[in-house]
């Protein structure tokens, strides 16, 4: 079938007038005004140091649909992520995963981890890909949106003790915490499916629904995968949800009881076979996440 005179002059600008359309697409989403608490920022982790006004067109790439051009998590993609669980707002200044106590500003390598890492069972993908420049950039324009990152200092990452053996013992002590002392059954359930008695009624600091964590599904946690972030999360507790923290409730040694108990809820769990890795406070794991 050969085309006419009139389709070939056509076709081409029609072309055209797509790429117009496209073009004035992504100049609209270029053109959406983002507005920040605070001035310049900078993050530091490690040798890295980051500057917002670079992370400012990163964010506006990558992040914007979710979190939205005010930083308050409510992008246009928001209603319609995974769970219904609602992109991190920023402006609070709050943030579930931290290696600093409870109420605390995170550690800018903490931001870093949760960028390239992403938080499992919602809709923040890890962004692996992005340098570790780029993730150092986006955290530095994370931070102006809230005025606490000019106002306060995250104070100091907690330590993580050596871990004690994994064992019948160890894991039938964490047993005894999860069900009775602690009764963490009441939210996560008495078989760690995230289906306790007080799930339904579970809410986050915005007023939001929250899921407990399911421990049979999966290797990862929302905080990461190996025994030390699962006992970082112990510890800190998850800020803005009703996760607390019971760093002032237990010992170093009951908290590694309840990471080998957690453990065995989940389907390939093989005792002495967990993932283990020791622990820098404050330092991100760019070992693991470098971009060649």
């Amino acid at each position: 079938m050969t085309l006419g005179v009139g389709a070939r002059l056509i076709l081409p600008g029609a072309a055209c007038l797509l790429l117009t359309a496209f073009a004035a697409i992504c100049s609209a989403q270029i053109d959406i005004h983002i507005h920040t608490a605070t001035g310049p920022a900078e993050s530091h982790i490690g040798k890295l140091t980051g500057h917002s006004k670079t992370g400012k067109q990163l964010y506006r790439r990558y992040c914007i649909g979710c979190h939205g051009p005010n930083g308050d998590g409510t992008g246009e993609n928001a209603p319609y992520l995974a769970g219904g669980i609602l992109p991190r707002d920023f402006t609070s200044g709050i943030f579930k995963c931290r290696s600093t106590p409870s109420g605390s500003l995170p550690q800018d390598s903490d931001l870093f981890d949760a960028v390239g890492r992403g938080l499992v069972d919602t809709g923040m993908p890890p962004w692996g890909p992005l340098t570790e420049q780029d993730r150092a950039d986006l955290v530095a324009f994370i931070k102006t949106f809230s005025p606490r990152f000019e106002e306060e200092r995250p104070e100091k990452s907690i330590v993580i003790p050596a871990e004690s053996a994994d064992n019948p013992e160890s894991q039938k002590r964490g047993e005894e915490l999860y069900q009775k002392t602690l009764k963490c059954f009441e939210c996560h359930g008495k078989g760690g499916k995230g289906d306790g008695p007080s799930a339904p009624t579970l809410r986050d600091n915005q007023g939001n629904r929250i899921p407990p964590y399911d421990f049979t599904t999966g290797s990862r946690f929302k905080c990461g995968a190996t025994n030390a972030d699962l006992y970082r999360i112990f510890m800190t507790g998850l800020d803005g949800t009703p996760m607390p923290a019971w760093s002032d409730w237990v010992s170093p040694d009951q908290g590694w009881d309840l990471v080998h108990y957690l453990r065995t809820l989940q389907v390939n769990y093989k005792a002495g076979k967990s993932k283990t890795a020791p622990s820098s406070p404050g330092k991100p794991h760019l070992e693991k996440t470098k971009v060649k």
